[in-house]
């Protein structure tokens, strides 16, 4: 089924009403990591006895060098890598004891963004946006209902029909954000989501990311942009050497 988006003369401009991050109490963290080390088979150590709590609602940037295991601590909070030693907790789970469905069921809690964009190529940017809902059985009417406001929260609702090769990079990422948000999760993992772009479009991302806070989603950023770090008000850790610091 191709999915096909004509503009509206209205639309609404909100993320969907439905976002379940009101289930949770603002105070009750999303994520917790207690005595986290991951070490791989080679013997080299990803995370060293990290423990990090990010509250429910809370906008989280985690800085560091290329290596510094950025990457592998949000490959740990939706089931990509399992830690060595120690819990990771998400949405009140215990990642590192679910399986099969009961994964695939928190996954679908989680809103994922890469730097690669990680795009299909032969999809329009609306087919890409909802390639995952369709996956997940939702009806046509209702993957149309997210759709557009989703589509023209991030800017690309005239692009709807496009196919990836038509846009930018900083135009692709913003699908790729689409894409991750338009099931409305209440955790949202952007990892080094600015790395390929230029300063105006990464400052571009990172507003989309604040305006999704805002509504309620806890979001945590990856990025080696200090520049960018120092731009926002936001809580900050920097992991060096597999350690996390608060900064």
């Amino acid at each position: 089924m191709r999915t096909v988006v004509t503009t509206p003369s209205k639309t609404d401009t909100n993320f969907p009403a439905d976002a379940t991050s009101q289930q949770q109490s603002s105070n009750s963290p999303t994520v917790q990591l207690r005595s986290v080390t991951k070490t791989y088979e080679n013997g080299c150590h990803g995370l060293l006895e990290v423990n990090l709590e990010v509250k429910h609602k809370e906008f989280l940037f985690i800085t560091g060098p290329s290596g510094s295991g950025k990457s592998t601590l949000l490959k740990l909070l939706y089931g990509e890598e399992l830690p060595s030693q120690g819990e990771v907790i998400v949405n009140g789970f215990n990642v590192t004891a679910l399986r099969g469905d009961r994964l695939s069921l928190l996954r679908r809690r989680i809103g994922i963004v890469f730097q690669d964009y990680k795009l299909i190529p032969q999809r329009t940017v609306a087919e890409n946006v909802t390639f995952v809902l369709q996956a997940q059985g939702y009806t046509r009417k209702e993957i149309q209902r997210r759709l557009e406001p989703t589509l023209k929260l991030v800017g690309l609702l005239s692009k709807a029909n496009c196919f990836p090769d038509q846009l930018s990079g900083g135009e692709q990422q913003r699908v790729s954000i689409a894409r991750a948000i338009v099931g409305t999760p209440p955790l949202l993992l952007a990892d080094e989501p600015t790395g390929n772009l230029d300063p105006d479009n990464s400052w571009q991302v990172i507003q989309i990311l604040q305006k999704l806070n805002s509504f309620g989603a806890t979001v945590i950023v990856t990025t080696h942009d200090e520049q960018l770090v120092r731009r926002c008000n936001h809580p900050v850790v920097q992991v060096r050497n597999g350690r996390l610091y608060r900064k």
